[in-house]
């Protein structure tokens, strides 16, 4: 089927940087919108910032001018640049794709999710 791959969590202090990467494995036919989503404890995972196959971006109130979401078709991989980031950033961050692909032989649509990549932000 298809695979998400996460890497690049880890601890930082507030005001420093990390860059997540996602990428998508498979017997993909294509794949639209890529984002990322967050779930700190007691919370709901919310968005945190989607792009569409086109180069659109969104991103949420929270992040905005801090973090950047990138694409890269070639690689089917998604990038979240965060800069400046605060204690609150702290969360399990998943990347999400639309994929178009291949299962058995038959074209299927379906929502796959990575596995989530912890990044913790010290004061």
């Amino acid at each position: 089927q298809v695979q998400l791959v996460e890497s690049g969590g880890g601890l930082v202090q507030a005001g420093g940087s990390l860059r997540l990467s996602c990428a998508a494995s498979g017997s993909i036919f294509s794949i639209g919108s890529m984002g990322w989503y967050r779930q700190a404890p007691g919370k709901q995972r919310e968005l945190v910032a989607a792009v569409t196959s086109g180069g659109t971006t969104n991103y949420a109130d929270s992040v905005k001018g801090r973090f950047t979401i990138s694409r890269d078709n070639a690689k089917n991989t998604v990038y979240l640049q965060m800069n400046s980031l605060k204690p609150e950033d702290t969360a399990v961050y998943y990347c999400k794709a639309g994929v178009t692909h291949y299962t058995n032989s038959v074209l299927t649509f379906a929502n796959y999710w990575g596995q989530g990549t912890q990044v913790t932000v010290s004061s």
